[in-house]
């Protein structure tokens, strides 16, 4: 095993597999050379030239519609946003076009791109470039969508997204960028769709993914000195979202409480509280707890941002609820 950053493993996973597949490229705001707005590319221009690793000019629209139109022809497209609140400008390209293809042609053009970059919240953005987009191209159908938590996770699921024929939505963290975690030597790849249980536990079951899951880990080392175990299930992939692993663990501990980076409504946690109460309503021994932003546009105040972001303080309290403590 190796120890590497976030960006280093997304680095590894895109020129790994650029080097075992030529139809592989990257395109993006300086990917190319400035080495990406998040050195996720480091030095990936000088191993595989301006043919495959593609600076573009600002318009998401555009190079969002060139990487779709490329699979058509038979390319493997990476396609990196500076952040996913600048996919919106290419949006219809994402939804309409890249999400459609192949049903619309009756399978003849599979569509396989993974669009990456950070996600959600990381510190004084604003308003307008600190939103959680996972639920939005969650609910759309031809899409698939990942977000990993570490480094491991993050240079396997992404070798499978590019690996796959169907669109991939592949969602960081500029907070997490630099975050370090253990990784194989060698090759490796994590399958699409299945959940991790990071952490066992018999009393309550907690559910997360992406960079807020770090609130749910303070929160359960809180409450193990207080004899309460929380059984940590990390969701990783959001469509398909690996229910049976998080019925199970709700079968065991009969208590549920989701942490989620969004806001509180029409949002995964609001999906996964569906489905458990619909297919465990006999096991629950209380109601389902969810734990998300608050619901107004995101603050730029540091002061306001750290109460409007979900917490382990809140996550507590939500644990402590379902166990009526």
């Amino acid at each position: 095993m190796k120890t590497v950053q976030f960006r280093e493993a997304i680095c590894e996973a895109m020129s790994e597999e650029m080097r075992r597949d030529e139809s592989v490229y990257l395109m993006g705001e300086e990917v190319a050379e400035y080495n990406g707005a998040y050195k996720a590319s480091k030095g990936m221009l000088d191993e595989f030239g301006e043919l495959r690793v593609i600076d573009t000019p600002i318009s998401e629209a555009g190079f969002s519609g060139v990487g779709v139109g490329s699979t058509m022809v038979g390319a493997r497209p990476i396609i990196e946003f500076m952040t996913f609140n600048f996919s919106l400008v290419g949006i219809d390209q994402i939804i309409n076009n890249a999400a459609k293809i192949r049903q619309m042609s009756g399978g003849q053009f599979p569509c396989p791109i993974v669009f990456r970059g950070p996600t959600a919240s990381a510190g004084q953005l604003g308003a307008t470039h600190s939103q959680a987009f996972e639920s939005w191209f969650a609910n759309c159908p031809g899409l698939k969508v990942i977000v990993p938590s570490n480094p491991y996770d993050a240079k396997g699921l992404l070798k499978s997204a590019i690996r796959d024929d169907d669109p991939v939505i592949f969602m960081e963290s500029e907070q997490m960028y630099g975050d370090k975690g253990e990784i194989p030597e060698g090759e490796y790849t994590l399958p699409i769709g299945v959940a991790d249980i990071k952490r066992k536990g018999k009393d309550v079951t907690l559910v997360s993914f992406g960079k807020i899951i770090k609130e749910a880990y303070i929160a359960a080392d809180i409450l193990e000195k207080e004899g309460i175990e929380c059984e940590i299930i990390d969701l990783r992939t959001l469509r398909p979202i690996d229910y049976d692993t998080v019925l199970e663990s709700v079968k065991k501990t009969n208590r549920l409480v989701i942490l989620e980076e969004a806001w509180p409504f029409g949002n995964i946690s609001t999906d996964i509280s569906h489905k458990v109460q619909n297919e465990l309503f006999d096991f629950l021994d209380a109601p389902i707890e969810k734990v998300n932003n608050a619901d107004t546009p995101t603050p730029y105040s540091p002061v306001l941002l750290e109460e409007w972001l979900p917490n382990s303080e809140e996550v507590i309290k939500a644990v402590k609820k379902v166990l009526y403590i």
